[in-house]
Order: structure tokens, then sequence, then C-alpha cells
């Protein structure tokens, strides 16, 4: 069953857990593959700005301030740390990690998508 709503999409964010990342570290901010509809979402960014970050093993949505989309970030961003497939590598993460079932349900939705480099 391919995802394609928005209201999918919206109700897999909701259940991923939250929780605070050491201020300044950026150590899951790398090249990362994200749907076409999460893409839409973005801000455009150019060629050059895309070919830097990826030259860097990085994003380019990360600022000098940190995450630029943090309130729009792919799904897989938020996955970092909530389960043991992606733990945080400093150790952090939530009191509650996500719940396998979801967590198979966002890998479902991952692979049945069209998957672009961010």
């Amino acid at each position: 069953m391919p995802y394609t709503n928005s209201d999918a999409l919206e109700r897999l964010r909701d259940q991923i857990p939250s929780f605070r990342c050491i201020v300044g570290c950026h150590d899951c901010c790398g090249p990362v593959t994200v749907s076409s509809e999460e893409m839409a979402r973005l801000p455009v960014k150019s060629e050059a700005e895309h070919d830097a970050a990826l030259a860097e093993l990085s994003c380019p949505y990360l600022g000098k301030q940190g995450c630029e989309i943090y309130a729009e970030r792919p799904l897989i961003c938020r996955l970092f740390g909530t389960t043991p497939r992606l733990r945080c590598p400093n150790g952090q993460r939530p009191v509650y990690m996500i719940d396998e079932a979801v967590e198979e349900e966002i890998h479902h939705y991952l692979r049945s998508t069209r998957q672009v480099l961010l």
C-alpha cells in the first residue's frame, strides 16, 4: 500500500517519541534519503548547496545554529535515537523507545515511497 497523503505522514510523525539532543551535536545529521512528499515540504536548496553538504557528509539544512528545518525534519531524522536500530552516538534517547510496530510501519513507508537524497 503506497503512502501518498499527508495524513499518513503526520500520523507516523506523531507516533515517534521525542527527546533532547545534546546542544551543538549534529552527529546524526548526514546525507539521508527522504520521500518525495517530505522533500516537497522543505525549502529549495541549490544544487551547489546539496553538493557542498554531500562533500562534507552533512545535510544541506544543517546551519550554524543547527537544523534549519527541525519542525519539518524527515521521518528518518526523527527516528534517530528512538530505536535500537538507529542509536544516538552519544547515548541520548527518549524515556520510552518507539513502539516496534510503529517503527516497522515507518520502514514500510520508507520502502514504499520514492526516496531522494536530501
